[in-house]
């Protein structure tokens, strides 16, 4: 078959949920890769989620994705960071059997009906009449399609360093994609160059584990997905992963290598990750610092393979291998493959509508590390988006844009498309200015409605999902009605010595106390009474939802009326043939940037970095003509 509804390129992160995404929604579907078990494959660190990516996993799965099934049926490690803060920014991490990982995905792939897997090298994208028709591959087969997905990860024109010895290549013995890049710069695309990397792998058995510190998962850990069985979870044993850390003699070995390393020495021009900087890097940018952390992660349940995360480095191999061993814990440690950087062409995210559609060509879309970011969730995220979009584009039916007030989704894709990157982009909980809104715990409330609608998400795991968010929504109302007299809950405040309260209150005031918790709170209620309250404490997600909800109400109240109040901005449509070139008022930038981007609403016009607020004021008055 050379004809699909949907091509994908690319069986990455990305590529994964646009396929399913859109077989699942009805269109006959095409994953072009140039090797079917690679599909999933994690090039990186085998980990999903960690802090605000955790976030981007749940509503992935809220949507009806699959990164979240996958991660929780191979996973070897569950932690919830960053418990001791505030809810807004907790967030789930798992530790992966990286082999599991990728067969979990590949059974996931082949057992989606209207998908097909077709191992093909394309070095050509199609066009006529700046419409997509689809692609060609190296050996000279054509394949067409009505959309097609570029989400090629690092592949394009992908290039390997460790010291100065480099390789060609998009990850560790799989080749480059090559002819794409110059294929969408004919058609008038943009492109860049950025750079990631990746730490050694070590032998498990050459590391003297009895001196590291221990890192064990939670005690009762929580899956990503909603519709994964709790009495069944977690599906595998589990391991812990152990720290250590660099020192000042570590820095000094390392700095011994910085005349042979490619970064240094000008032979990488990509732009690497700042957030998640080499090894390198982290020592010449926080020259105080006299140590930095690592992290000592299994590869898989099976595998005789470590992982040094925070290690990242292309310094000579030599060189990562003599400062390993002045690490306490990895004094004898044998190396497996040593570090190394990639390098690879993206194309400024300023090309793509807020549907990941380009600007340039009608059904094509842009999705992953082709866009500029960094990281598995990042791009599973957009894939998904990117393969809904096709569909609707396809069927008819109106564009999926997720505001930055729903979801991190619509954070990450509002700021890549407004804002551009030069650099790999990384999420951040800091990133959402609604981030309590956009709890990790709360994803399937927002979002589900739409995987719904989509085909995404099934009915049961709907209902499922309503019927929680009425307990939720019931339980809020009746705990702002139910009082504890202040001699019953002052019985209580004694026994903790806390200050002692003079009047009746309401759970739901009294919740509000820092030094009170919700399970203390509800011993106070008759459960004959009160039905609701059996229910939810048998529903440990809604119980939490509901305590978050109580004891932060006054924040979460203030952030929805800040969303209501910028909702006429965002709901203030621009026509996207609006010439901004022609409104002379405007500011010389505010023309050129407005007319890069081509907002669809005034909101989105007004965080474009350039537009001026007398930009916006100019542009409301001229569409209210």
């Amino acid at each position: 078959m050379n004809h699909f509804d949907v091509i994908i390129i690319g069986g990455g992160h990305a590529g994964l949920e646009a396929a399913v995404a859109s077989a699942k929604m009805g269109c006959s579907v095409g994953l072009l890769t140039m090797e079917k078990h690679a599909i999933g494959r994690m090039s990186c660190n085998p980990a999903i989620g960690g802090t605000a990516k955790g976030h981007l996993v749940r509503e992935i799965d809220a949507l009806g994705g699959v990164m979240g099934k996958i991660a929780d049926k191979t996973g070897i490690q569950f932690r919830m960071l960053n418990k001791s803060k505030g809810p807004a920014v907790w967030s789930p991490r798992c530790q992966s059997d990286r082999e599991l990982y990728s067969k979990e995905a590949y059974n996931v792939a082949s057992a989606t009906k209207k998908l097909s897997i077709v191992e093909a090298n394309v070095n050509n994208i199609l066009v006529e009449n700046k419409k997509i028709k689809g692609v060609s591959t190296v050996d000279n087969k054509e394949f067409t399609c009505k959309a097609l997905i570029l989400s090629s990860g690092t592949f394009l024109n992908g290039k390997m360093h460790t010291g100065l010895s480099t390789t060609i290549g998009g990850r560790f013995g799989e080749q480059p994609a090559t002819g794409i890049t110059q294929s969408l710069i004919n058609l008038g695309f943009e492109s860049g160059r950025l750079k990631t990397g990746t730490p050694p792998r070590l032998k498990k058995e050459s590391i003297n584990w009895d001196i590291l510190k221990k890192q064990p998962g939670d005690e009762n850990p929580q899956p990503f997905s909603y519709s994964t069985d709790l009495s069944n979870f977690p599906y595998l044993p589990q391991l812990s992963c152990y720290i250590t850390y660099t020192d000042k003699n570590v820095h000094k070995i390392l700095e011994k290598g910085f005349e042979h390393s490619p970064m240094f020495m000008g032979r990488i021009q990509g732009i690497g990750p700042r957030y998640c900087p080499s090894i390198e890097d982290k020592i010449v940018r926080f020259s105080d610092k006299e140590k930095h952390q690592l992290f000592i992660e299994p590869e898989g349940l099976n595998s005789d393979q470590v992982y040094l995360n925070g290690f990242s480095s292309s310094l000579p191999a030599e060189i990562q291998l003599e400062a390993m061993h002045s690490i306490k814990g990895l004094e004898e440690c044998e190396m497996v493959r040593p570090g190394y950087a990639v390098e690879y062409d993206f194309f400024p995210p300023h090309q793509v509508n807020l549907t990941l559609e380009t600007k340039l060509i009608k059904g094509l879309y842009f999705a992953g590390q082709i866009n500029g970011t960094s990281g598995y969730e990042e791009a599973a995220a957009q894939g998904l988006v990117a393969g809904i979009n096709a569909v609707n584009k396809i069927q008819g039916k109106p564009d999926f844009i997720l505001k930055r007030s729903e979801a991190y989704i619509g954070v990450l894709i509002d700021d890549l498309v407004n804002k551009s990157t030069e650099e790999p982009y990384r999420m951040f909980t800091s990133r959402a200015e609604h981030r309590l809104l956009l709890r990790q715990d709360n994803a399937d409330i927002r979002l589900s409605k739409y995987g719904f609608n989509f085909n995404l998400v099934n009915a049961k795991n709907d209902k499922k999902i309503n019927e929680r968010k009425k307990l939720i929504n019931d339980s809020i109302k009746q705990f702002h009605k139910i009082k504890i007299h202040a001699r019953d809950i002052n019985k209580l405040l004694e026994q903790k010595n806390l200050t002692q309260t003079e009047s009746t209150a309401t759970i739901a005031k009294l919740s509000k106390r820092s030094d009170l918790n919700l399970m203390e709170l509800i011993q106070f209620v008759d459960n004959d009474d009160y039905k609701f309250v059996k229910q939810l404490l048998k529903d440990k997600t809604a119980f939490e939802q509901v305590e978050i909800e109580l004891k932060y109400e006054g924040y979460i109240k203030r952030q929805y009326d800040l969303v209501k109040k910028f909702e006429k901005y965002e709901s203030t449509v621009i026509p996207l043939s609006f010439n901004y070139l022609t409104l002379k008022a405007l500011s010389n930038e505010g023309k050129e940037k407005l007319n890069k981007v081509k907002p669809r609403s005034i909101g989105q016009a007004s965080r474009i970095s350039g537009v001026t607020p007398s930009d916006i004021s100019i542009l409301l008055v001229y569409l209210k003509k």
